[in-house]
């Protein structure tokens, strides 16, 4: 389940990430991945009209994506070069995702992190993004964005 406290955040700033959008090999896989992570995630979209795509989510947030018109080759991100490195998401239980992941054959694509105020892990999907899921250990905002471990 993705940790939201999104109406704190709207009363304070009025802002939220609502959705992602990538291009991917294999559009079912992609899917397969976003729902092992966060099984309540459906379809609520879709079409064909440049491209096949769909819009995956809950009613606040989704990712959109897209089938690539021709596989390319597999990003080889190493933070040295420009584009995105990873997507955070923030969780309610970290371990549940990474035992659903590692279940159904994902592997994690950087060491877990557990640090005082939060647990992180990192996953990759078949064309090689990088997810982060990060579960926060405290409510109290200076601790959650503590950068000492």
């Amino acid at each position: 389940m993705i940790f939201a406290p999104k109406q704190s955040i709207m009363r304070t700033q009025g802002i939220y990430l609502e959705h992602a959008n990538i291009t991917v090999n294999d559009l079912q896989e992609a899917i397969r991945f976003f729902q092992t992570a966060f099984p309540h995630f459906k379809v609520r979209g879709g079409g064909t009209d440049m491209r096949e795509w769909v819009h995956l989510g809950d009613d606040d947030t989704y990712i959109a994506i897209n089938q690539a018109k021709q596989n390319d080759l597999k990003p080889d991100k190493n933070y040295d070069t420009v584009g995105i490195n990873h997507l955070g998401f923030v969780v309610h239980d970290v371990e549940e995702i990474a035992n659903n992941l590692l279940a159904n054959g994902y592997k994690r694509d950087y060491p877990k992190q557990e640090e005082q105020f939060r647990i992180r892990d990192y996953f990759a999907d078949a064309d090689g993004n990088q997810y982060e899921f990060v579960q926060y250990l405290s409510e109290i905002v200076e601790e959650k964005n503590s950068y000492n471990n």
